[in-house]
């Protein structure tokens, strides 16, 4: 069975947030167009996702020295629980979708602590003998749908920043679909939603 996987990255729904409209969107008709897959919607802003702080540190360097999982204090415990959770998830997905809004010309915090539960050395990618990184991400295909009230034509850091990582982790199948320019031009922003809705279907059936 074919697993996807949709990251949210947004906290308002579809009736507020145009990027959460897209994703519905696409949902609706990826699963139209594939039936037997299996669809995992992981909605950010509504499970705990463990950012990289001093309970991780701590648990990790105490791992690392030997110290047995179930000695190490029940935070750091948790958190590295969770946090691995998240690494295998999106290791068993055969096919991953990013949604979010550029904000302040980056992604929600959220997405970045996601984020970096995927970029795992040794797991995701690797250093090689001459110390640059390779991805371990094979086989995997990705999408990544962002709006924005700004016309970027997709060169702003956020889309930047989540087209690097992806070919850094070694995933070569990579697709956007931006929605921009609804503030800038808000006369036209519903050819514009129009315009991105079509091709999130187009993909969707693709994908």
């Amino acid at each position: 069975m074919t697993r996807l996987l949709v990251v949210r990255a947004h906290p308002l729904d579809a009736g507020t947030s145009r990027t959460m409209r897209l994703t519905d969107e696409f949902v609706a008709a990826y699963r139209a167009a594939h039936p037997e897959d299996s669809v995992t919607d992981l909605h950010l802003y509504e499970v705990a996702i463990p950012e990289i702080d001093l309970d991780l540190l701590n648990g990790w360097h105490s791992l690392r020295s030997g110290t047995p999982f179930v000695h190490l204090d029940q935070v750091e415990q948790v958190k590295i629980t969770l946090f691995n959770h998240y690494t295998e998830q999106f290791m068993e997905s055969d096919k991953v979708v990013i949604a979010n809004p550029l904000w302040n010309l980056q992604v929600p915090t959220r997405l970045k602590a996601w984020i970096d539960t995927i970029s795992v050395a040794g797991v995701t990618f690797k250093y090689n003998a001459s110390g640059e990184g390779v991805g371990l991400v094979r086989g995997k295909r990705a999408l990544h749908i962002q709006t924005a009230g700004g016309v970027f034509n997709g060169q702003d850091p956020a889309s930047a920043y989540v087209r690097t990582l992806f070919a850094f982790l070694g995933v070569d199948d990579f697709h956007e679909v931006h929605a921009e320019g609804m503030d800038h031009d808000p006369a036209n922003a519903d050819e514009i939603m129009a315009t991105a809705s079509r091709r999130v279907a187009e993909l969707a059936r693709e994908f």
